[in-house]
This record gives C-alpha cells, structure tokens and sequence, in this order.
C-alpha cells in the first residue's frame, strides 16, 4: 500500500462517516417490539423452552440502545439489571433509549412448582416502560435460573401480590440494590468452578473403586456354565470372573456385583444383534473385557421394520451399545474395549457413573456410525477415553455438571459434542481430525473448555452459551481455531496458531472478554460479524498477535496503540515491511482517535487496545510452531 494516497481518503472517510451517524434528537415514540424479534441473552434455552412448555413465565426485558441497530432482549430483570450498571452495555451499544418490562397487572400471576409464574387470567402479560414500573423482590418467585424481580404498572398489584407471596415493592432506581444482579463472573469464580469440578469429579472415580475390589463369588467355567448363570448365582456386592474366551452376552444386569474379565482376550459378543450387556441397577462394575457384535441401530443404517419408531432417534438413548447403563447409579464401566458400528456406552439417569480407560472403535465413516461414549440426564465422569472414527467421541445430553477429561479422539464429526448441558467440566482432551473438536450447542450457561487440544480439524472450538470459560487450550492447524458465539464469556490463555482462521466471532452482542491469549500465525488473526466493535481487551489487558506496528514507550508490555485483528490495515501493517511507518501516519492516527471516542463510528469487527509485545506462554508457543506440543 502506498502511504502517500492514504491522507486524502482517510480525512474524507471520517467526514462521511461523522455525519452518517449523528443522532437526531427529534423522532416518533419507540414502542416495544415482539420479543421473538430482539437478540436475547440472560438464559440457557433448554431453561427457556422447559419453561415455554410448562405454561410458566420468564420476566423479560428489552432495550433500544442508541448506536446499535438491534434491540437486545434480556430473559431475567436480573440480566437487565446487570448488562446496565456494568456500563459496558453503553460503552459498545451507546446508551439506552428506552427499556421496556413484561407488565405482569391484569394477569394475576400465581406461584406454583416451587416458585415458577403462573400468569392466570388473560390477557397475556404484556409490555411497561421500566422506569414507570415496579418491582417485586424478595419474593418466592423463581426462574431456572434462582430468584426473580416481577414488574408491575400498577403498584397496588404489585402489593397484593407481596402480600400473598413474600417480598416488598421498590421503584426503578431502588432494583439494582435490591436483586442479585447475576453479573458477570470474574476469572478467579470461574477458576474456582473448574477446581470443584474437578474435585468433584476426583472424589467420584475414587469412590468407585472400591467396586473393583470385591470378592469373587462365581468364575464362568467352573462355578456356572455361562455368563447369564454366573450373574444370576452372584450374591450382592461380589464379582464374576470371566476368563480368556468369547461368551454369548445380550445380557441384563440388574443387582450390585462386578463382571470382570481377565483383559481384552475376554469378549462379550452380542451377534450383531441390540445392546450386548444392559446395566438396570445400581452399583454395578464392567472392568477388563471387550466387547463385540453390536448391533446396527443406532448407526446410520436404517432399522429393518420401517414402522419402528426408532428410526426418528437413532443417535440417542434408543441406540444399540456395547454397554448401555440405564438407572444404574454410582456404577463403572473401566479398561474395556468396544468395537461398535453404532454407541460405544451409553448411561441414562446414572449420575455419579464413571466410564474411564475405555476404547471405542467406531465405524468407518460419519454418516455409518454413532457416539463412542453418551451420557444423558446422568452427571457422570468420562476420562481416558480413546475413540476413533464414528460420529461423536462424547455426547452429553442434559448431562450438567458433567467432567469430560484427558480424553483422546481421532476422526469423527465431533470429539466432545454438548447439547443442552451446562455446568460442564471438557479438561485436557486432545481431538484431532473431526469437523469440530469441541462443540457446545444449545445456549447453555457455566461451562468451562480448558486445557485442551485441538489440532487438524475444521474447527477446535466452537463456543455457544452464557458466563463460560476457555482457557488454556492450544488450537493450532484447523481451519477455524476458536469459532465463538457465546455471551458475557472469558477467553483467557490460549494458543491460537497456524489456523486458516484463529478466531471467528459470530455474536452480536460483543460481551465476551479476550485477554492474555495468543493468536499467532494464523492465515486471518481473526474475522467478525456486522454490528458494534469488538473490544478485546480488560483492564489494560490484551493479547499477544504477534509483532504488530507500534511501540512500548513506557514498557508496561503493551504497544501503545490499539491493533485491529480483523483490520486490513492493521493486518498488514503487521506483515508488511512498510507497516510500521504505515501504522504511524497522521492520518490513520486522526481516523483512530475520533472513531475510538464515538461509539456510532466505530468500526465494526475487533480491536485490541493494549496488544502484548511478548507472548503469554512463550515456551507453548515454541512447541506448537515446533509441532513438539502434545
């Protein structure tokens, strides 16, 4: 690019800019819109549709803020509460003008199920200005989410329902003392969430050894004829000893004992027909065997009877397994080997199960196989795990407070894949050639992504929900690094190199914080969808982008002009060998300083305002362009 021509355009740009967006003080009276209709945030959507299908009611918010083109909805006064008095809303939206509650006069809402709104009588609840508005706090009221503020035009209502269910009646002004706000949460709670989790998750493996310390009670061959007379002959809280050998299983186990095999000379074989053992109980132990013969449905092959209703479910809890642990709490499920053309093990309602030091082989091909490892409504543990090939490596569904670690996946869709699950702990796996290494779904809220690896794969990590960490993982040679669509999130520590894109942000509402991360060597540092800028940086911390035009003049570690990741000036000011000198003329510095000060100016897309001169983890980062990172 030639420096000389750059004046004249950036001076006529700030000019036309400038103008497009002054804001007129005149204009009709804002009304509120459907809410279908706004950009909403504030709960997971499995709460929401739990909720929606229950008849119960979210208290609800809207705001048209001043430079941004889409109104934001808020599930929660709480949210509401909490996007306001951050200022950051202000800050990148402009400020608010006019926010708008659900009016819940003239519904009679009721508590029922423990808290949940039932609003009554018709007609439907509908829409008042916030400031007019009064609130009822402290009552039994709850949403999924914990106790809630309701909104009322009309005080005398808001009273009367305070005096049936609890609380008091505070203005406008007066709410933000009174709730909990449910802001967003700092990097030491969510680090302390990760360290629960994982003592959580710790205790529970620990517990469940004791399951493979029981007695033997019947070996197959000597004390019973076969596998199903040895379980049945097996007093509580024994084990069963299989030795080497093949056995016919399309087993039921439905009391506490423990079948161990003497290793993978040791095959169960269902004949290629449904599920080849099947937990129904409790404290039941799978250690030291394979499994084979599974049957298909659950693959991507179609069920022989074409009636068979299965056909409409055949990725979830209706799949054949190896081992499928239905009620089967406090159970195991260890060093066991499963070759599967559809699920690998399957747990349904067995919360405090843990699947550990298991292989599954998979099917050949996506559109063939099915999941190597599938909780669902169960919290469970899931940790050295080796999958290939197949559809999914881990599934969790409605499995929340789930700890997926030091897992090892190869091939597939997708190595762990989330669906309506929060509170979820996916630590130190390491996913290579799949669509996606680590995939949530489902705006789900809680979740912590850290220490992983992904590498060679479409996308390493692709980020939906709410107030989540990713941290710590190393994402290098795919084609998207860091894919990220979730809300009021922290992105802290991570290696981003070599990807065709490092990160990709396809929010529109820019509330996530990116600090401390290095994102390296990427084809595109990072790209953005339309609306309101980026901001990239927190407290005078930003991240390390390589070296970027500009200096450190008084050497506190950043350069001291802002880097845009998604600019292409920027970009290539930094790879360019005219760049620095780019970077420093006075033009792009006047485009720079009056766009920075106005919020309806700014560019779109992503800006770092203090990018580190060093990297964060200088030693990983050397490892991963070494390709020595494992």
């Amino acid at each position: 690019m030639d420096v000389r021509f750059v004046g004249a355009a950036v001076v006529a740009l700030v000019a036309v800019s400038a103008a497009g967006f002054l804001v007129g003080t005149g204009g009709g009276e804002i009304r509120p819109v459907d809410f279908e209709e706004t950009l909403r945030m504030g709960m997971t959507g499995v709460d929401v549709r739990t909720a929606e299908a229950r008849g119960h009611a979210l208290p609800r918010a809207q705001v048209f803020y001043g430079q941004y083109e889409y109104v934001v909805g808020y599930y929660g006064v709480e949210s509401l509460v909490s996007q306001l008095e951050s200022g950051t809303a202000a800050r990148q939206f402009g400020d608010p003008l006019a926010v708008f509650v659900t009016d819940f006069s003239g519904s009679d809402p009721s508590l029922v199920d423990g808290g949940a709104i039932d609003p009554s009588t018709d007609p439907a609840v509908g829409w008042v200005r916030a400031d007019t508005a009064v609130y009822v706090v402290d009552s039994g009221a709850r949403t999924p989410t914990g106790p809630t503020a309701l909104p009322f035009s009309d005080r005398a209502d808001a009273r009367a329902f305070a005096d049936e269910y609890g609380g008091r009646v505070v203005s406008w002004t007066a709410l933000p003392a009174a709730v909990e706000s449910g802001g967003r949460a700092t990097e030491a709670s969510l680090r302390e969430a990760v360290e629960n989790r994982s003592a959580w998750a710790d205790r529970t493996v620990d517990d469940r050894r004791a399951l493979r310390e029981r007695p033997v009670s019947v070996v197959v061959g000597r004390d019973a004829p076969d596998l199903a007379g040895a379980v049945a002959a097996a007093p509580p809280n024994t084990t069963v000893e299989l030795p080497p050998g093949t056995y016919d299983a399309n087993l039921t186990v439905a009391k506490p004992v423990t079948i161990r095999g003497s290793g993978p000379e040791t095959v169960l074989d269902g004949g290629g027909n449904g599920t080849v053992l099947r937990v129904h109980g409790d404290r039941v132990a799978i250690t030291s065997l394979s499994v084979a013969g599974v049957g298909t449905v659950g693959s991507r092959s179609p069920p022989e009877d074409p009636d068979d209703p299965v056909g409409t479910t055949l990725v979830y809890a209706r799949s054949d397994a190896g081992i499928a642990l239905v009620d089967a709490e406090e159970s195991l499920v260890a060093d066991v080997r499963v070759d599967t053309a559809s699920t690998g093990v399957s747990l349904r309602h067995s919360d405090r199960s843990v699947v550990r030091n298991v292989t599954v082989r998979g099917a050949d091909t996506i559109a063939a196989g099915s999941m190597g490892v599938l909780p669902i409504s169960s919290r469970v543990v899931v940790e050295d795990v080796e999958t290939r090939g197949g559809r999914d490596g881990v599934y969790v569904h409605r499995a929340h407070g789930s700890v997926i670690r030091d897992n090892h996946m190869v091939g597939g869709r997708y190595g762990v894949h989330e669906m309506f699950t929060s509170d979820l702990l996916v630590a130190n796996n390491t996913v290579r050639e799949t669509e996606g290494a680590v995939v949530l779904m489902t705006r789900p809220s809680n979740n912590a992504v850290v220490g992983n690896r992904a590498v060679d794969n479409r996308a390493g990590v692709v980020a939906v929900g709410d107030a989540s960490l990713f941290a710590d993982n190393v994402l290098a040679d795919n084609r998207i690094g860091l894919d990220l669509g979730s809300t009021r999130s922290l992105v802290t520590g991570n290696t981003i190199a070599d990807n065709d894109v490092g990160i990709r942000s396809v929010t529109l509402l820019p509330t996530n914080d990116l600090i401390a991360n290095d994102v390296v060597d990427n084809e595109r540092p990072a790209v953005a969808s339309s609306g309101p800028v980026h901001v990239w940086t927190v407290a005078d911390r930003g991240n390390y982008w390589g070296p970027v035009p500009g200096l450190d003049r008084d050497g506190d570690g950043a350069v001291d002009r802002p880097f845009r990741p998604t600019g292409r000036v920027d970009v290539a000011a930094s790879r360019a060998p005219g760049g620095p000198t780019l970077s420093r003329a006075p033009a792009l510095g006047l485009l720079r300083a009056v766009a920075g000060t106005v919020p309806g100016l700014r560019e779109g897309g992503a800006v770092d305002t203090a990018p580190r001169v060093e990297p964060v983890r200088p030693q990983r980062l050397r490892e991963v362009r070494n390709g020595t990172y494992e």
